[in-house]
């Protein structure tokens, strides 16, 4: 697939229907997507297999995600600039 068609195909998956998490996913792929390594592009698709309440509760620092590497790339969304 190519990495138009896999970006269209992410922009979807990222569509939560809770407007904070939309920004945040849609930031990073706007932002980190075309430049991360293949590892970080793996935590990302892991990410988007969680579900939508574990997501808000570890986005919005209400819990903390028990996966390292995912709590690690939570971090670096949750910093990247508005």
């Amino acid at each position: 697939m190519d990495e138009a068609t896999l970006l269209k195909k992410l922009r979807w998956r990222c569509r939560r229907g809770m407007r904070e998490l939309d920004q945040l996913f849609e930031r990073y792929l706007d932002r980190q997507w075309a430049i991360a390594p293949t590892g970080e592009r793996d935590v990302f698709l892991r990410l988007l297999d969680c579900e939508d309440d574990k997501l808000w509760r570890w986005f919005m620092g209400y819990e903390e995600c028990p996966d390292a590497e995912l709590a690690d790339l939570i971090a670096r969304i949750r910093a990247l600039p508005a």
